[in-house]
């Protein structure tokens, strides 16, 4: 199965539930969301983001769908580590490379995590830990 095909079968499931929820959170995003958007959305990368998007059961923070990058931020609504794991796995096996950003890594540092997120992009096998599970 090729990546269009395992990209269309995820959107294909889409409910109006799921849907109203990431309008909910694409209108009001938190600050760390809106701050990292500022960066992504001028194209500095070469590619398309989007925000808050509903790929299958799930809605991904930002995703670069060319790339089949998602990137979450993890705050206080990702206190559940093994929930998270669980979405990664879950995007992981619809072919989406996974990288978890911290918010504190955003405030503290956002020329940090926009490097990080241009590793990702040229090459997601060299970052050492993208869920972000050894901590800033």
């Amino acid at each position: 199965m090729n990546q269009r095909t395992l990209y269309e079968g995820v959107m294909a499931r889409r409910d109006k539930r799921l849907l109203g929820f990431a309008r909910d959170m694409w209108e009001e995003p938190t600050w760390f969301e809106h701050i990292l958007w500022q960066e992504l959305r001028r194209g500095q990368f070469g590619v398309r983001f989007r925000r808050q998007e509903p790929i299958g059961p799930h809605i991904a923070d930002l995703v670069c769908l060319s790339r089949r990058l998602v990137i979450e931020l993890d705050g206080e609504s990702h206190d559940n580590i093994l929930k998270d794991l669980a979405r990664d796995v879950w995007f992981q096996a619809h072919g989406f490379f996974v990288l978890r950003i911290a918010n504190d890594h955003i405030r503290d540092d956002l020329e940090g995590a926009l490097n990080l997120i241009q590793q990702a992009l040229d090459d997601p096998q060299s970052i050492r830990d993208p869920q972000n599970l050894e901590g800033p």
